[in-house]
């Protein structure tokens, strides 16, 4: 069976470990581990019985909550088959530019949407150490027939770019589109979005998903942030109802649910910090500072190895860094999950990192 650039891969996992993908514990996918909330459930059953007409051609519901959830206009909306959809129609757009630069090491979708269309790419390397956009990207290649794609908090190395470090490439570039899919994670007098500017620049456009914080990535849906110019063209690129009647449902109950929000607010920052400096503590491991609800890890082991240990001895996933060049087989990423699973993580890796382990390994594995 064929593993997937992406994690989340369970039958994947399963199959490698010998067990049912429901005994697998997923630390691949950076998915919270509190949802999805009781509302978003509530509001799908009581959309079952609607499943026999077609949905809202044009959302009028989903924007209207979505435009109040951001305090912005209905229409600056355009709801998505998952961000991977809306990905897509930035691609198109990006093709008909000079060149998209990119920060590197990048989410592989990124490539898929820009290649779909033979979009050009311009890579710039991301400094693990410093993650200042102005050390990163070449004033010389910015010019206004190019586009910028970029995510905040940047996957994978949960690296937060501040507001101020974005603002300034909106002069620069004829389109920039930032991916904002972990930024929920972030409380309001934290977080470094960019919607609050969107509709000064028309330029600019804000990708949301509501995959990672309210854990619904079976649902798929996602939200374009744009002039509503834009997302007509956008609309007109499209096949018709793309949004579901029960993923509908699930957004509307899901961005007014602010006990859920305030819930996830308070418990992400201990709990990494608890996963933090349990990776930390083991010989060998170096876990890289994250905004987000993930961790990436440089490894002296090789990563894939270490992910078949985890697998086949202790039925947890964790995602390997191998689809993305820069960082290779010398890094794995990790989500943050319930205390009492993290500390089955810690757990494991410490057995499969001692020298027994390793000895064992080497006669079992090929």
């Amino acid at each position: 069976m064929r593993q997937t650039a992406h994690g989340g891969n369970l039958a994947w996992a399963a199959a490698l470990a010998g067990c049912s993908p429901g005994a697998i514990v997923d630390f691949s996918a950076s998915i919270s581990p509190l949802g999805p909330p009781s509302s978003a459930l509530t509001a799908i059953e009581s959309q079952l019985g609607n499943l026999r007409h077609y949905p809202d051609p044009d959302y009028h519901e989903l924007r209207q909550a979505l435009g109040q959830f951001h305090q912005l206009p209905p229409e600056w909306i355009l709801p998505g088959n998952g961000s991977a959809e809306l990905l897509t129609l930035a691609g198109k757009e990006f093709a008909e530019f000079a060149a998209t630069a990119l920060i590197t090491p990048a989410f592989g979708d990124y490539y898929r949407s820009l290649t779909a269309y033979d979009a050009q790419v311009l890579e710039f390397p991301l400094s693990l150490v410093n993650g200042h956009l102005s050390s990163i990207l070449d004033k010389r290649q910015m010019t206004q027939d190019k586009g910028l794609l970029l995510n905040n908090p940047h996957n994978p190395t949960g690296k937060l770019f501040s507001r101020a470090d974005i603002l300034p490439y909106l002069e620069e570039f004829a389109l920039v589109v930032v991916d904002e899919a972990f930024m929920d994670f972030l409380p309001p007098h934290q977080e470094q979005s960019l919607i609050g500017e969107v509709q000064k620049y028309p330029n600019l456009v804000i990708l949301r998903s509501l995959t990672k914080f309210y854990s619904l990535p079976g649902l798929r849906l996602g939200y374009a942030i744009a002039h509503p110019d834009r997302l007509r063209r956008w609309q007109s690129w499209r096949d018709p109802w793309p949004v579901n009647i029960l993923a509908q449902a699930a957004a509307v109950a899901a961005v007014g649910d602010r006990e859920f929000q305030e819930q996830t607010w308070a418990w992400l920052p201990a709990t990494r910090n608890q996963l933090f400096e349990g990776l930390a503590q083991i010989p060998g491991l170096q876990p890289l500072p994250s905004a987000a609800n993930f961790l990436l890890v440089k490894s002296q082991q090789p990563s894939s190895q270490l992910q078949q240990q985890l697998l086949k001895h202790h039925q947890i996933l964790i995602r390997d860094c191998l689809s993305f060049p820069e960082l290779g087989d010398r890094y794995f990423r990790v989500a943050v999950r319930l205390c009492s699973e993290n500390q089955r993580l810690l757990d494991a890796i410490s057995l499969v990192q001692s020298p027994e382990s390793k000895v064992q390994s080497q006669n079992i594995d090929p």
